[in-house]
């Protein structure tokens, strides 16, 4: 399984991608390369994006420097042994709150090791941390490309991506889950790459338009 380590590895994934598709080829024209964009694994790069649901970047990062400041070490049981009208005050909803709870309840008491869990495929990682309550399939998706860095990690159910697949495609409407499966396929073993690069492009046209005159 190739893992996305540093800058190098986005710049090899780059190339096959021009190299595989004119989409990408025109994605990438527009943005330059990705950046790599790795966090932590294990619990807090879990929990981080967790945090980050929903939100605006700068929002997630102030709750972020929060709960740093709250919880540290910021680890399952130190995060156990705060009160739930502690960790809301830190900005967090009543539903994250219990999603990160239950986490470090798994890792803590229940066996969950995430290190272990890491050296599975991609649909075992999935079906483990969508077992867990409040963790959908994008946050699993998330964790696996970002966390793990797998490279040919993907994200069919991310709105910005779906918005991006659907512009760079000529698209008149959104690509379901199975039509983003698709798409994709001409883009491994390299989908974590694409993604990345869909990302800066959806931020790209976004701000384009916002610039043109009304």
């Amino acid at each position: 399984m190739r893992i996305i380590e540093s800058q190098d590895d986005i710049a090899e994934g780059a190339a096959a991608l021009v190299e595989a598709c004119a989409h990408m080829r025109a994605v990438l024209a527009a943005t330059g390369e990705p950046p790599l964009r790795r966090r932590e694994n294990g619990f807090a790069g879990l929990a981080r994006i967790i945090v980050g649901q929903q939100l605006s970047v700068a929002s997630a990062g102030a709750i972020w420097g929060r709960l740093e400041k709250t919880v540290s070490p910021l680890d399952p049981e130190t995060l156990l042994r705060k009160r739930a009208t502690t960790l809301r005050r830190c900005g967090l909803s009543a539903g994250k709150v219990a999603t990160i709870t239950g986490i470090a309840r798994a890792l803590s008491e229940e066996g969950l090791d995430l290190a272990a869990l890491a050296r599975e495929d991609d649909e075992a990682i999935r079906e483990t941390l969508t077992a867990l309550k409040g963790v959908g399939p994008w946050t699993a998706d998330i964790y696996i490309m970002f966390c793990l860095g797998h490279a040919d990690a993907w994200a069919p159910g991310d709105l910005a991506l779906r918005y991006a697949v659907a512009d760079v495609t000529g698209r008149d409407d959104l690509p379901d889950f199975a039509a983003m499966d698709d798409i994709a396929e001409v883009w491994r073993p390299w989908r974590g790459v694409a993604a990345r690069a869909l990302w800066a492009y959806y931020a790209l046209r976004r701000a384009q338009k916002s610039a043109q005159p009304v």
